[in-house]
């Protein structure tokens, strides 16, 4: 995969790995296997893992200034929907355990994350702010 000079253009290139089976990589090297097989992580699973995990980035940046969290755990779900035959999810919730030490930096960065996850949610995190807008998915086909 070739850098690209635009800052703003974000890409990964999949390649298929075996039936069910894919592997995806960024330009910096960085890789992940999923797929629809024993032991992978599905497509929409991804989905659900990457608006966790671009709202926790966020908190957890924010909050370990201050202090180490004991627990950091957000669970993320949603409900599969089919309608005219056409699926989606619906309801996408993340749900944040967050624990840190009772001592002064912990009080600090506990006190923080109501605030830091609703910023994530209406201001800072890409990832759920793009499937709230809906944003346009286009595609092509080269052979």
């Amino acid at each position: 995969m070739s850098e690209n000079p635009d800052s703003t253009l974000r890409s990964v290139e999949l390649s298929r790995v075996a039936t069910g089976h894919y592997r995806a990589r960024n330009a910096a090297g960085a890789e992940l296997e999923f797929g629809q097989r024993e032991g992978l992580m599905s497509p929409v699973e991804l989905l659900l893992a990457a608006i966790a995990g671009c709202s926790s980035i966020d908190v957890d940046t924010a909050t370990s200034r201050s202090s180490e969290p004991t627990d950091f755990r957000v669970d993320a779900t949603a409900q599969k929907v089919v309608e005219d035959g056409a699926n989606r999810l619906d309801g996408i919730n993340l749900s944040f355990n967050l624990t840190f030490p009772d001592d002064d930096g912990g009080r600090k960065a506990a006190s923080m994350v109501e605030r830091l996850v609703a910023l994530s949610h209406d201001k800072y995190c890409t990832v759920s702010r793009t499937v709230e807008r809906g944003t346009a998915v286009s595609y092509d086909v080269r052979g």
